[in-house]
């Protein structure tokens, strides 16, 4: 039998506890690294623009089409998907009125907890959904949109439970993006 002198043993402890601090503390300065560089994986992405700081709408008291106020009700739990389009939008509104339709179809079980916020004049032809609530437009609402007049077309928001708006779409957005967004949402409550 073999054995090894004393100081090879203890030595080669030593490399043994060396390789292991070396990998526990590079992982971990790899990772503030990257933290710091502000590399995200994929799924931590969002398709809209998180607005920071989120506009805050809670103490606007939106106005439904008949004139019925529209309450934001935090205990339901309700997100909104937002959209003011200026009054002179026809096809692309009709398209978009569509592709939210079908956005919110996406939803299944989870449908309840989404509602659509037509500001406005609703386009001739747009698919009838029951979650959509058509507002009026009020420039109290209007300004806690942020960078609502873009030359390129109509934008979308997303307004949480309570109140804030917190993404942003800019006009010609990909619908499956908004949808992603939403649906990761839905899963924090």
């Amino acid at each position: 039998m073999t054995s090894m002198p004393p100081d090879a043993g203890r030595a080669r402890g030593r490399w043994m506890l060396v390789a292991l601090f070396a990998l526990f503390f590079g992982t971990v300065f790899g990772a503030g690294v990257l933290r710091f560089a502000g590399w995200q994986p994929a799924g931590h992405k969002n398709n809209g623009e998180m607005l920071q700081p989120p506009s805050d709408a809670r103490q606007i008291v939106p106005r439904l089409a008949d004139g019925q106020p529209y309450a934001w009700q935090p205990g339901e739990r309700i997100w909104r998907i937002v959209v003011a389009p200026p009054a002179d939008c026809a096809a692309d509104c009709l398209k978009l009125a569509q592709d939210l339709d079908k956005v919110w179809r996406l939803f299944g079980h989870n449908a309840d907890k989404v509602e659509i916020l037509w500001i406005g004049p609703l386009p001739g032809g747009a698919p009838a959904t029951e979650a959509r609530r058509q507002l009026q437009a009020s420039p109290e609402l209007l300004a806690a949109l942020p960078r609502l007049q873009d030359p390129k077309g109509v934008p979308v928001y997303v307004i949480d439970p309570h109140g804030f708006v917190i993404l942003r779409y800019p006009p010609g957005f990909d619908a499956g993006g908004l949808y992603k967004d939403v649906a990761k949402l839905l899963k924090l409550i």
